[in-house]
């Protein structure tokens, strides 16, 4: 973690950066449904949830000079039953009005913080000139 991402608001990560810039690629830790204090927004709301781990993605492109549109891939990781995962993707689907980069939705048994139902990873790699 470095400290312009402190300062842009993200939460300190425990132990690993958010994301190593090389070149016109970012590789990017999945994003989590933290606020700037490290709590964690919108227990039982995936809708929320999903929001918050976007806006958090956007703060880290800024961050290191990039935009939403350079993301090429998504992955949505999200716990529970099928209704978690089309909430999920209702909220993605409207965070990118309706234009969503390549994706993948995954429901899984548990993600790393108690009451996370959504964490997202994303492939970025700046456009062309």
């Amino acid at each position: 973690m470095n400290q312009e991402e402190l300062n842009a608001g993200l939460a300190p990560t425990p132990g690993y950066r958010y994301a190593d810039r090389h070149g016109d690629q970012l590789f990017v830790a999945g994003q989590v449904p933290l606020d700037g204090d490290g709590s964690l927004v919108g227990a039982a709301d995936p809708a929320t949830q999903a929001t918050t781990c976007l806006e958090n993605l956007r703060i880290l492109l800024n961050v290191n000079g990039f935009s939403p549109t350079d993301i090429r891939q998504l992955t949505v990781y999200v716990v529970g039953q099928h209704e978690n995962l089309t909430t999920a993707w209702a909220a993605v689907r409207e965070w990118f009005d309706g234009d969503v980069p390549p994706a993948t939705l995954l429901g899984v048994n548990l993600l790393g913080y108690p009451d996370q139902l959504v964490e997202i990873d994303a492939v970025v790699i700046g456009r062309e000139s």
